[in-house]
């Protein structure tokens, strides 16, 4: 198949980034944080992969290829990532609804001050979920990945096998993944039923919201001011209480971080060192908080802070890198946007 024609990539650059993706968005989203106590299990953690990969790997990569193939920016991930975020929480493995996901006293003791009778959920644990998916499961790995080539980072990666690959793992991860929390406990049909309707709206408003014609003119901060604010908005999300004060400064915290980068993505000057800053910060954050997390169950703590040092120095070396390939590239000055 011809390349250009094509419109993708060199099939060993788009498979390599690919690759990068389906094994950075797990990582993202269970490994950083070092909450589960297999953090203490390098071996298992490896193993892990090859069910988490197909579980988040491919939403990141399938989200991607959706708003990059319509020609859209963050917005429709953003939104996309908040549609996958809730079929993962409320619909696979049910830990939105569920009150013995987890047999530990730290699952009640931030899900009972937030806890909602009415719709059998806590509002910490929703709104942590939802944009911790977002954030953190496909939204920073998808930021980081594509700075890493920035020529590619708006033009699709897979062709129809490859999209067709990624659904059948996809499908095969949600079905493990979702057997096993649900031999002991199944939500009710309303809460099954209203969680799926408004994942589908989500998607639906992923492609309805208008695209951007172009950048803007207008004032963007530099990339170390973006990553200095992304840390203290994301540090500020995960580390709010779990109580109804904490539900308001987290919202809060998420919404101008948001809002900052509406305002300044879609301006002349914004490129892929800002998104990297931003992408960035959150793994730093949650890599950082890791060696404050007590584990669920039983761990090695030794090997947990070294594993938690591993990941940390990893972390700020891919960035570190990444940032270094950027500066002394000429491809950073293409424009992101927001479209």
């Amino acid at each position: 198949m011809n390349v250009e024609r094509s419109g993708l990539p060199p099939l060993p650059r788009r498979m390599a980034l690919v690759v990068a993706l389906l094994l950075l968005s797990p990582i993202c989203a269970e490994y950083l944080i070092g909450y589960d106590q297999i953090i203490g299990r390098p071996l298992v953690l490896l193993g892990g992969l090859l069910i988490l990969a197909p579980l988040y790997g491919t939403v990141a990569v399938l989200i991607r290829e959706a708003a990059r193939r319509t020609g859209r920016g963050w917005p429709t991930i953003v939104l996309l990532g908040a549609a996958f975020g809730l079929v993962q929480a409320g619909l696979i493995d049910q830990s939105l609804f569920n009150p013995d996901f987890v047999d530990e006293p730290s699952w009640d003791r931030d899900r009972l001050p937030t806890h909602i009778p009415e719709l059998g959920l806590s509002a910490k644990y929703l709104l942590s979920f939802v944009a911790g998916h977002v954030i953190w499961s496909f939204g920073a790995p998808i930021a980081v990945i594509e700075a890493c080539a920035p020529r590619y980072a708006k033009r699709p990666w897979l062709g129809r096998t490859g999209i067709a690959t990624m659904v059948v793992l996809y499908g095969l991860g949600a079905a493990i993944i979702c057997r096993e929390h649900t031999e002991d406990f199944m939500a009710s049909p309303a809460q099954l039923g209203t969680t799926a309707a408004i994942a589908v709206l989500l998607g639906i408003a992923a492609f309805a919201i208008p695209r951007r014609s172009g950048p803007v003119s207008g004032r963007v901060p530099p990339p170390w001011a973006v990553g200095c604010g992304a840390v203290v908005l994301w540090g500020t999300h995960q580390l709010a209480p779990a109580s109804w004060a904490g539900v308001a400064l987290s919202a809060l915290a998420l919404t101008l971080a948001a809002g900052c980068l509406l305002r300044y993505a879609g301006r002349r000057g914004w490129n892929h060192r800002h998104l990297l800053a931003a992408g960035g910060a959150a793994l730093v954050v949650n890599s950082a908080l890791a060696f404050v997390v007590e584990p669920l169950g039983e761990t090695s703590y030794p090997v947990k802070y070294a594993v938690n040092t591993v990941f940390l120095l990893g972390v700020l070396l891919l960035l570190g890198l990444i940032d270094h390939r950027l500066r002394r590239s000429k491809e950073t000055v293409a424009q992101v946007g927001r479209s």
